[in-house]
């Protein structure tokens, strides 16, 4: 069975207007569109680095006791709960490089490798 949906805890937390702490929440999957109708958005097309707000208030559906997430959530992040969703974003999508050791024919030395995915 595919599992859709990927529970989290961010290392700091959001802080909402009342001062509520909300770390836990649940990610899913991105589809297509999710990664293609941003690119349409205006504050994507002044800002390409606006991309990675309008991507996560999509896929992040629960975020701590929350009514909704959306870019104004994404955008009151802490830097370090950012990075952590970016890299989980890729994790579950399968967007992260991959390892695997390869061998030197040469000199027999086993070496860690990084392969970027396809498209990267």
């Amino acid at each position: 069975m595919l599992v859709t949906e990927v529970e989290f805890e961010l290392p700091k937390g959001y802080v909402d207007a009342e001062g509520n702490l909300h770390r836990t929440g649940v990610m899913r999957l991105a589809t297509a569109a999710d990664e293609i109708y941003p690119l349409n958005d205006p504050r994507v097309r002044n800002l390409p680095a606006y991309l990675i707000v309008i991507l996560l208030s999509r896929v992040v559906i629960k975020l701590g006791g929350l009514e909704e997430v959306n870019p104004g959530v994404i955008e009151g992040l802490f830097s370090a709960d950012l990075a952590y969703l970016q890299d989980l974003y890729n994790r579950v999508n399968g967007l992260s490089p991959r390892t695997l050791t390869a061998e030197c024919p040469h000199c027999g030395r086993r070496q860690e490798l990084e392969v970027p995915p396809l498209g990267g």
